[in-house]
């Protein structure tokens, strides 16, 4: 996605440095043995991400990764069911962000939408949590950031956005283009 007003992926990006200073600053923290694959669960994630809003919606997306947490937290090591819930988190909390800057302040305290910084901040406090509980180093931290960016995120981004197809402007010629 593309940078907008100078919110959305600043906010993250800030988010995504406070909790890896967080993991600097964590004594003892060592790198936690991972055996799977981890672009192929990320790329999953995705997939299962973006089928779940297309079915759910938003609401829906949120209720899931509540559920996800509560039961992935639970396991007494990492799991590659816990990376993908943070996968997920990742990718739709940054989404929502990005959609959630675009709408003026008075408009979404109207809606009951929270700030794109409240989305951010409520992330990275997930992430700091799960990163604490199973000894996540920074390094590993970065990675997964790195990976859910590149082989994530696009996965998420077609199936949410899928591209228009050449001269479909049926929304624009019915009116409808909201």
């Amino acid at each position: 996605m593309r940078k907008h007003g100078g919110t959305g992926f600043g906010i993250f990006s800030a988010v995504i440095a406070v909790f890896v200073m967080t993991l600097v600053a964590m004594p003892g923290v060592s790198a936690a043995k991972q055996t799977w694959d981890h672009v192929a669960n990320i790329k999953d994630a995705a997939r299962r991400l973006g089928a779940l809003h297309q079915r759910e919606g938003s609401a829906g997306v949120l209720k899931f990764l509540d559920a996800c947490y509560r039961t992935q937290m639970l396991a007494s090591e990492y799991s590659p069911g816990l990376e993908s819930c943070l996968a997920q988190d990742y990718m739709h909390s940054q989404v929502l962000a990005q959609i959630y800057a675009r709408i003026p302040q008075a408009d979404r305290v109207r809606m009951g939408t929270p700030a794109p910084e409240d989305i951010a901040r409520g992330m990275g406090a997930r992430f700091v949590a799960a990163f604490r509980q199973y000894k996540i180093s920074t390094k590993q931290a970065e990675a997964l950031k790195k990976m859910i960016d590149k082989d994530g995120m696009p996965i998420f981004l077609k199936a949410v956005f899928p591209p228009k197809k050449k001269g479909d402007d049926s929304d624009d010629a019915q009116g409808g283009g909201q």
